[in-house]
């Protein structure tokens, strides 16, 4: 299949029936360039007072890379419902690659360039963890809540180096009513933070409620 082709300061995606995408943005690129992908659109749409997923999937071919193009006004939890749907279909699927990856894709703010964030092994839960799971839980507003303390994201960097955690793995859950777009903000945030000696911070698990 063709390659992207980036023009300019790519913040919108067209589809063929002139729906646009507004990209996530961030000021880094992880992935800069997918070869043999289908692309697949979550546009932004509304009905009366509700926000609604309109997910075009007609181009997701199971033995290709899959590009999620995601609307960064969307629901956190609504786009996870879609996506664990598509995951789950490509799972499924009798002509699945196994070198195939998930990628979401989104605007470098550097470069003025689409970009890639591979996410294939990321497993989204849609619930609460259990008392057995230390978590820090992200909301929209830009805090942090741990047990009983809440504060300012830019205060978590010096909060793991402070704070004498018992365990070899934190994860993270995030406010289900947060936009895709502030997700994956605090996913390039999560991605530089360093953990404490002993501890891993889990990329590959995400609670959402």
């Amino acid at each position: 299949m063709k390659r992207i082709i980036v023009l300019g300061i790519c913040l919108l995606l067209f589809s063929c029936d002139k729906k646009e995408v507004l990209l996530p943005k961030a000021n880094e690129t992880i992935v800069a360039d997918v070869q043999d992908h289908s692309p697949i659109y979550f546009f932004f749409k509304t009905e009366g007072e509700d926000t609604l997923v309109d997910v075009n999937r007609n181009n997701s071919i199971s033995s290709t890379n899959w590009l999620f193009n995601v609307d960064k006004r969307l629901p956190l939890r609504k786009v996870i419902l879609e996506i664990k749907k598509l995951q789950a279909k490509k799972e499924g699927s009798l002509h699945k690659s196994e070198t195939s990856e998930n990628y979401f894709t989104y605007t470098d703010t550097v470069t003025k360039k689409m970009a890639f964030l591979p996410f294939t092994k990321v497993r989204f839960k849609l619930e609460k963890p259990d008392f057995n799971v230390v978590h820090f839980y992200l909301d929209r507003n830009d805090l942090v809540h741990f047990n009983d303390e809440v504060f300012s994201k830019n205060e978590l960097q010096a909060f793991l180096d402070k704070k004498s955690i018992h365990v070899s793995r934190i994860v993270f859950s995030y406010d289900k009513g947060m936009s895709f777009g502030k997700y994956i903000q605090y996913r390039f945030f999560i991605k530089h933070l360093v953990a404490p000696k002993g501890i891993t911070i889990s990329q590959n698990k995400a609670y959402i409620y």
